[in-house]
């Protein structure tokens, strides 16, 4: 009797010994392979050549928080010019819409907004409401549209990110990066300028109330033009931000701000080196007046004095109308560089044919070249040449 009490006892002892041994290979391995977490993390990138100019983390996954909105309005940017809905278009509320927890505009079950008034909601309020009504209007179910956000994510080049909801509200395998972020934000300017401008709006009203925006940051840092906070308790404050200063447009990302001024002064601090690496004349500029009223005129001064007898060539082709096209179209792939120059069609004849060249003059030659940089990254055929005519008429 005792002698089998005596096994089955070390019978049992053996079975927990192996469940506990078990428990503890299956611990370790989840323990690896579960992803590390960043509480900060920063990226800087130019938006027009994607040269990276400040990286910390930045591909060390994170939660998004509400960023994870940029990714809603991209794909309802999508869907309005792919004339699936127009900005007319009443969505309707549902009850789980409803249930969302704050940030939300408290709307009521049955109701409608329009997508006009939901691109203001998400932008400025943030409303976790109305994230899912875009989501079950384009989606059918916010579970479904969590999924096309990320295969549509993937499929722009944010590799490391996944999407579980169209908010932002806390869940563990909604995941991204400041280098994917940045990216998101560059693909809203880049593909979307008739509708990037919603990103700039400070304030809006809707039904009685106004609601502000929660980037501070546009109101103290000049050039700022959007894009988008984020904050839950897991990530920190997060802000993906869009800048143009002096023809140079960053993308700058800060995930795990301790608070939202913590996170602003970070992004200041990043920027400003940022610009400093790739125009030191203009933060100069900036840095020697106090208000940037003052700097906007020192540094047209400054750029006044600068050579402007430069410019790209883009092309040879057997039309005018098709060179002229050319050449307005080099201009909006490579705005930072570009803007505020001129087009210009110059006739050769070579042989018994006759082509017409598409040029873009007016340019300093250091933007000559980054322009066509830009313009190669996109597959654009492009060369410098200075213009003579520019130079003789100085002379």
């Amino acid at each position: 009797m005792m002698k089998n009490l005596l096994i089955n006892t070390l019978r049992k002892t053996r079975m927990h010994l192996s469940f506990f041994g078990i428990a503890f290979v299956l611990s370790m391995t989840l323990a690896i392979s579960t992803p590390a977490f960043a509480k900060y993390a920063s990226f800087v990138m130019d938006a027009d050549t994607g040269r990276v100019l400040h990286s910390v983390n930045a591909d060390t996954r994170n939660y998004p928080a509400s960023l994870t909105k940029m990714m809603t309005l991209f794909m309802l940017f999508e869907a309005i010019e792919q004339k699936k809905v127009s900005l007319n278009t009443k969505m309707r509320v549902s009850r789980r819409a409803t249930w969302q927890p704050p940030s939300r505009l408290g709307l009521k079950l049955g109701a409608t907004i329009s997508v006009e008034d939901a691109i203001y909601a998400l932008v400025t309020k943030s409303a976790n409401d109305v994230a899912t009504v875009v989501a079950e209007a384009l989606g059918g179910t916010e579970w479904e549209f969590a999924k096309a956000m990320t295969k549509r994510a993937h499929q722009i080049g944010m590799k490391s990110t996944n999407f579980r909801n169209a908010s932002g509200l806390p869940n563990r395998r909604q995941l991204s990066t400041a280098r994917d972020m940045a990216l998101l934000g560059n693909e809203l300017w880049k593909r979307f300028p008739k509708y990037y401008g919603y990103f700039k709006t400070q304030k809006w009203k809707y039904k009685g109330r106004t609601y502000g925006n929660h980037n501070k940051l546009m109101k103290t840092y000049d050039g700022m033009d959007g894009i988008k906070t984020g904050y839950i308790r897991a990530s920190g404050f997060n802000l993906v931000t869009s800048v143009n200063r002096g023809g140079h447009r960053l993308i700058g990302v800060v995930f795990g701000g301790k608070t939202s001024k913590h996170r602003n002064n970070i992004m200041a601090r990043i920027l400003d080196n940022a610009f400093t690496k790739i125009d030191p004349q203009m933060m100069a500029a900036y840095k020697s007046n106090k208000k940037a009223e003052q700097a906007k005129k020192a540094y047209a001064i400054a750029s006044q004095r600068r050579s402007t007898a430069w410019g790209v060539q883009v092309g040879a082709y057997t039309s005018i109308k098709t060179a002229r096209v050319q050449a307005i179209a080099a201009i909006k792939r490579a705005p930072s560089y570009l803007t505020g120059a001129k087009t210009k069609v110059v006739p050769l004849k070579t042989g018994n044919k006759k082509v017409y060249r598409a040029r873009v003059v007016g340019v300093e030659k250091r933007e000559a070249y980054r322009a066509c940089k830009a313009l190669k990254r996109l597959r654009q055929p492009c060369m410098v040449f200075r213009d003579k005519t520019q130079v003789a008429m100085k002379r």
